[in-house]
């Protein structure tokens, strides 16, 4: 805690401009390195309370330097989870009942994820002149020299304009950018497949079946990635099987295979899963609503 207040407090007391600028610097990175106080709790509302003041704390520590790429970071992340766990899932559970709600929260939630994909971007063009444009023009050449250092960013740039064209299906414009969150997957998955415990293999379970112009069978090269996410992450990820499950087995109206999957979630063990604890509280409610649907979702 000293290390984190202790930055702050001089920010507070201290007028010059090199001064100031040397506190806030020092106290984004402490707030970018933080977040496992969230990512530990088991208690998502108390979270989805508490998040939005760290993210406007983010943004206006931004506001003072907008050069630092923890900060950036720190933005893309917080804002996509943000927008998916709590905005995008309540949207999706509404939908059946209160149509003008769940409007409502998808809109919202693409205002977070296009917040993210920008902050995300912004980190990853840090001394790199020109880099947007070369990344709409030439996808795959602009991101050729990323280094490893940079996959965070990237896989959360990705996941957020992902997540944001996954919302704007009826917007051709926003479609027609998938190549750049190809690019950028691929680019993070060549550097660094382990990241976050198979998190860029989870991606891709949900991700193969709107890849263009790759041979061979999406299913099968999706049940590759959740083969590696499962191995990378020891069997204590809840996501890669909510994305099996939702990904190949609906489509292939595969419902025992489904249940399967979605029982498998919900036997892990949140009481050790310290330090991913949240997002297994927050896949296993999605679980459950899940299997509450199986009659929606299978024909059989």
């Amino acid at each position: 805690m000293k290390r984190i207040l202790l930055p702050f407090v001089v920010l507070l007391v201290l007028n010059g401009c090199a001064v100031r600028e040397l506190a806030v610097n020092s106290f984004g990175d402490a707030i970018a390195q933080g977040g496992s106080a969230f990512s530990g709790d088991d208690d998502p509302e108390l979270v989805r309370a508490a998040a939005p003041f760290s993210l406007k704390l983010i943004e206006s520590l931004l506001a003072e330097t907008p050069a630092h790429k923890g900060l950036l970071l720190a933005a893309a992340r917080g804002f996509t989870q943000y927008a998916y766990a709590f905005l995008q899932q309540e949207a999706e559970e509404a939908e059946d009942q209160e149509l003008a709600k769940s409007l409502a929260l998808q809109d919202r939630a693409r205002g977070l994820y296009r917040r993210a994909r920008d902050y995300g971007l912004r980190g990853l063009a840090l001394g790199k002149p020109g880099f947007e444009e070369r990344l709409r023009n030439d996808p795959a050449k602009a991101l050729a020299a990323t280094p490893r250092d940079e996959v965070a960013l990237l896989y959360w740039t990705a996941a957020s304009w992902g997540a944001l064209i996954g919302l704007s299906k009826n917007d051709p414009n926003v479609l027609g950018e998938l190549p750049q969150v190809e690019a950028l997957m691929d680019r993070a998955l060549a550097l660094d497949e382990a990241f976050d415990r198979g998190a860029i293999h989870t991606f891709m379970i949900g991700y193969e079946s709107a890849r263009q112009g790759v041979a061979g069978d999406a299913a099968e090269r999706a049940r590759h990635h959740f083969a590696r996410a499962m191995e990378l992450s020891g069997g204590s990820e809840a996501a890669p099987l909510l994305a099996l499950a939702e990904a190949v087995c609906v489509p292939q109206q595969r419902r025992a295979e489904f249940e399967s999957l979605l029982q498998q979630a919900l036997r892990i063990d949140t009481r050790r899963a310290a330090d991913n604890r949240l997002a297994t509280v927050l896949a296993q409610r999605r679980a459950r609503w899940l299997l509450s649907r199986v009659d929606h979702l299978f024909t059989d």
